[in-house]
C-alpha cells in the first residue's frame, strides 16, 4: 500500500498501476522529503515528476507545500491512475501529461524547474536516463538552486551524468540508490546542444543509509 506520508494530505492511500511501476516504498520517500525539506527545497517548489507512476513523489511534494507541479508519464494508465489521485486528495495546481519523458523534456519550461524526480523503470536504458537529464541540463529548464532526484537499482552502474548537472550525494536504501544532482555553471555543451557527459564534476561522493 502507498501512501503520503507526510503534509496536508498525510496518512492518505494512492492508487497504483497494476503492472509497468515500481513505486517508491514509504520508507525512501521519508528519507528523500526529509533531506530535501532539510535544505529547503519543496516549500514553494516549482516540481517536475518524470515517470511518474501513481504520482507518489510529486503529490508527496505537494502536500508538503510545493506551489505547483507537473506529473509525466507515457502510459495511458499510469497517466489515468495520477489523475484519479490528484482529484483524490483535492489538489490544485497539479498538471498531468502523457507523454515520453525524453520528448517533455526538449522543450524549455516558461518558469524553471525548482525540483525533479526522475524514478524510471528499472529497465529503462542508462543511455535514455542521461539523454532526458540532458536536455533538463538546457540553459533556462532548472533554477539555480534546483535539485534533481535520481532513483535507480542500487547494484546497477551509476549513470555517466551530463555536463550542467553535478552529482552532491548518493544514498542507497536495500536495492534502491538515491542520486541527488545539482545543476553548476560553465558546462560545455555538445554537437546535438545538449550538454555532454561530464563524469570528473560529480567530485567525491558520500554513500550510506
Amino acid at each position: 500500500m502507498t501512501r503520503i506520508v507526510a503534509g496536508t494530505a498525510g496518512g492518505r492511500v494512492l492508487e497504483v498501476p497494476v503492472r509497468g511501476t515500481r513505486p517508491t516504498s514509504d520508507r525512501v520517500r521519508e528519507a528523500v522529503f526529509s533531506r530535501l525539506e532539510h535544505q529547503g527545497s519543496v516549500d514553494g517548489a516549482h516540481v517536475l515528476d518524470l515517470y511518474a507512476g501513481s504520482g507518489a513523489l510529486a503529490l508527496e511534494a505537494m502536500s508538503r507545500g510545493a506551489d505547483d507541479a507537473t506529473l509525466v508519464d507515457a502510459a495511458r494508465a499510469a497517466v489515468e491512475v495520477c489523475r484519479r489521485n490528484v482529484r483524490a486528495l483535492g489538489l490544485t495546481r497539479v498538471r498531468v501529461a502523457q507523454q515520453p519523458a525524453e520528448r517533455f523534456v526538449r522543450e524549455v519550461p516558461s518558469r524553471p524547474w525548482d525540483l525533479v524526480f526522475l524514478d524510471p523503470p528499472y529497465d529503462v536504458a542508462a543511455s535514455e536516463l542521461v539523454q532526458v537529464l540532458g536536455h533538463l541540463a538546457q540553459p533556462g529548464a532548472l533554477a539555480p538552486e534546483a535539485v534533481v532526484v535520481v532513483e535507480r537499482r542500487a547494484r546497477d552502474a551509476e549513470p555517466s551524468w551530463p555536463g550542467g548537472l553535478g552529482l552532491v550525494a548518493r544514498k542507497d536504501y536495500g536495492e534502491t540508490a538515491v542520486y541527488y544532482l545539482e545543476p553548476f555553471a560553465g558546462a560545455d555543451e555538445g554537437d546535438d546542444g545538449v550538454p555532454g557527459a561530464d563524469a570528473s564534476a560529480a567530485g567525491s561522493v558520500p554513500t550510506g543509509s
